[in-house]
């Protein structure tokens, strides 16, 4: 069982690492390819894990588009396969990174694990290009490993045959389990805050550039002035359409810390220690209730409405006064902020990892 894991962005490493391990455990040879399509964020969480990828196609430059990520990782790693020749190929998520992997695999005819599969928002644009993208690893793929019934009902839906479907919980579950440290000590940027009165804020969406975030970002700042305690944190995403703007609206502001992004265990900790987070993530919506924290969604539509229905999350658009509106009832309504933040075990029980290793060696050995 020659297992090929390919990842590429921080979110891919998070959930795979623990995959990886897994794998390892029991004894499965694994070869790790990364796109790089994400260097200084990627590098950050791969270190953490101690994962030392086998490739390294390091595709990422300045301003590139995605025809050119999708030509370049593509190319690189239909090299990888053909020189491995690996029995399975393992990809993750939605990102162009595990679109690639899928395409470049099912070109050779090598039987292909999604894990996260079945998130949909039935949205051709929202999230872009993220939606598409994890609706072709779903038509490519052989196992498909989902986080919750939704994402199984959403196969079952498209045709997905039901013996190929396995609801593991998420992996990223098992990835906080092992870096969470209630005894956790920042550096001096942040030391001195008391996080039981901060937001922490993070939006990188394409589809939030320009307008809405300059909505967001004008919330963010009523806010501020509305609560006199209030700190925001807010880890800027390297992407000039997201980095330049919020420095140029929210840079001044001296209870609004503008800071680069965090190595992923600081931003774990960081999470469980905030009030409340704002974001337009996707992998956020499944940190935040693991941690007890309210998250408000600043999207229009989402993949994972576990999180809205089971009232650990609110997806509230990007409508400044919406959002100031959402913000102030956690602040001003205490059953409100305890009913989102008692909720917990959405997307399972940190033991995903095994239940996928478990299934594959049951089909492979």
């Amino acid at each position: 069982m020659k297992t090929l894991v390919i990842l590429g962005t921080r979110p891919e490493a998070i959930k795979l690492a623990p995959v990886i391990k897994e794998l390892k455990r029991n004894e499965i040879e694994v070869i790790v390819a990364s796109s790089g399509q994400h260097r200084e964020l990627l590098d950050q969480v791969l270190g953490l894990f101690n994962i030392k990828p086998d490739y390294d196609l390091n595709i990422m430059s300045s301003n590139q588009g995605l025809i050119e990520v999708t030509l370049k990782t593509l190319e690189g790693l239909s090299k990888i396969l053909e020189k491995e020749k690996p029995n399975l190929v393992i990809v993750q998520g939605d990102t162009t990174t595990a679109f690639t992997g899928a395409l470049a695999a099912f070109y050779q005819k090598i039987p292909i694990a999604h894990v996260e599969a079945g998130l949909r928002t039935n949205s051709k644009y929202s999230p872009f290009p993220e939606e598409i993208n994890r609706v072709i690893v779903d038509r490519l793929a052989d196992f498909y490993f989902v986080p919750t019934k939704i994402a199984e009902k959403n196969l079952l839906d498209e045709g997905i045959k039901k013996d190929k479907i396995f609801i593991t919980g998420n992996t990223v579950v098992d990835a906080l389990y092992s870096i969470i440290d209630k005894d956790y000590q920042f550096d001096s940027q942040l030391d001195h805050l008391d996080f039981s009165k901060t937001i922490l804020v993070t939006t990188h969406r394409r589809e939030n550039f320009n307008q809405a975030m300059k909505e967001i970002y004008a919330a963010i700042l009523m806010l501020v002035s509305k609560y006199s305690f209030l700190e925001i944190i807010f880890p800027v995403h390297p992407n000039p359409n997201v980095n330049l703007l919020a420095k140029n609206i929210l840079g001044d502001h001296k209870r609004i810390h503008i800071i680069e992004p965090l190595p992923y265990k600081d931003f774990i900790n960081l999470m469980s220690r905030c009030y409340l987070i704002m974001t337009d993530s996707g992998g956020i919506q499944e940190e935040g209730p693991v941690l007890g924290k309210p998250v408000l969604v600043l999207r229009e539509t989402t993949e994972r409405p576990e999180l809205i229905q089971s009232g650990g999350g609110k997806l509230i658009g990007t409508n400044g006064r919406i959002i100031v509106e959402e913000t102030s009832l956690l602040f001003d309504n205490q059953y409100e902020y305890q009913k989102m933040a008692n909720v917990r075990s959405i997307y399972g029980d940190g033991k995903a990892s095994q239940k996928i290793v478990r299934i594959l060696k049951e089909h492979f050995l």
